[in-house]
């Protein structure tokens, strides 16, 4: 059975994925990947999303910069799990950022799709589509030093 991630996502099938929760439409995949199940993370110019940063735009550099805020530098495109480190990757459709994903301690991806649903990803390249109403490629690896290990 094919379902409408998998529509939307070829890769995904292939790549291996799990759903992990239910759709809902309270956070999406840029909080996902910053650790938040509250509220929805966008640069939109009206301020109708919670923002970290005051640039509002689509392009890599504010994410970037939004996610430098909680410790995240650029790790030139490393995607292999690292001891002591988070991860996060930045996907993009020509200049604009569509979606983001956080690495897991097992190594696998953890997406947050859309108002759908969260997914367990066992790589990267599950996600990747030329597909309109998909994500496109990987643009950015960023990764910070795991929080929990400075607790």
């Amino acid at each position: 059975m094919c379902s409408d991630l998998e529509a939307t996502f070829p890769l995904l099938h292939k790549e291996g994925y799990i759903i992990t929760s239910p759709k809902t439409p309270t956070y999406n995949c840029i909080a996902w990947a910053a650790g938040e199940d509250f509220r929805w993370w966008w640069p939109d110019p009206n301020y109708q999303y919670y923002w970290p940063i005051r640039t509002r735009n689509c392009l890599i550099k504010t994410f970037k910069d939004a996610f430098a805020t909680l410790g995240y530098i650029s790790c030139c495109m490393n995607a292999c799990y690292e001891c002591g480190y988070e991860k996060v990757a930045i996907y993009r459709l020509g200049f604009n950022v569509t979606h983001m994903a956080r690495q897991l301690p097992s190594g696998e991806w953890t997406s947050k799709c859309g108002q759908s649903e969260d997914i367990i990803h066992c790589t990267l390249a599950g996600l990747e589509s030329s597909n309109p109403d998909g994500y496109g490629s990987i643009a950015e690896i960023l990764k910070r030093p795991n929080q929990e290990a400075h607790l």
